[in-house]
């Protein structure tokens, strides 16, 4: 077996999930699936996200396809993981340009979005690049890493959360932004 890629999808992306695993398997590559493991409305992206996001962290996955709805649920959750790199990628050149620029490591796909043969195209991309690794790239890369450094060394004091955003009262009351 070939190296290891994690997948998860909500309730969304469960269907297409279903779809790449085997398919990825066929390839040659392990999969490590952390759900859902059954359609179920009510499941949350953020759950599936980041899983996947602490497998790549971890190293115990190479690299990561969450899939929800829209991909960008779960492109939010998993850069909140430190050392995940993630994007929402709808075609192949954005797949494979993530990974060679960006040392992109975790690759979002909305499943209302993309059908069963542009994600395997995606997913394909994505998995085939490798990064650049010098010059620019690695330049960019590392003033990436040093912001995200930056945070984790400040962090949040214990019991700290994030300041409260207020939500206009018309965006809850026309069903936007729910």
């Amino acid at each position: 077996m070939g190296l290891t890629v994690a997948v998860g999808a909500d309730h969304g992306g469960w269907r297409l999930k279903e779809e790449l695993a085997p398919w990825l398997r066929g390839l040659g590559y392990r999969v490590e699936d952390v759900g859902a493991y059954a359609l179920d409305p009510d499941d949350d992206f953020p759950d599936f996200a980041h899983r996947v996001a602490q497998s790549v962290a971890s190293g115990a996955a190479w690299r990561g396809v969450v899939v929800c709805g829209s991909g960008v649920g779960a492109c939010v959750v998993s850069n909140k993981t430190p050392g995940i790199r993630a994007s929402v990628c709808h075609d192949t050149y954005s797949a494979r340009q993530g990974v060679e620029h960006d040392d992109m490591n975790v690759l979002c796909l909305g499943a209302r979005v993309v059908g069963v043969e542009l994600a395997q195209e995606a997913v394909a991309a994505f998995l085939k690049a490798r990064f650049i690794g010098r010059g620019k790239y690695l330049r960019r890369l590392n003033k990436v890493l040093a912001v995200e450094g930056s945070f984790l060394k400040e962090g949040l004091k214990e019991g700290a959360t994030a300041p409260p955003r207020e939500t206009p009262q018309e965006t809850m009351e026309d069903g936007h932004g729910r």
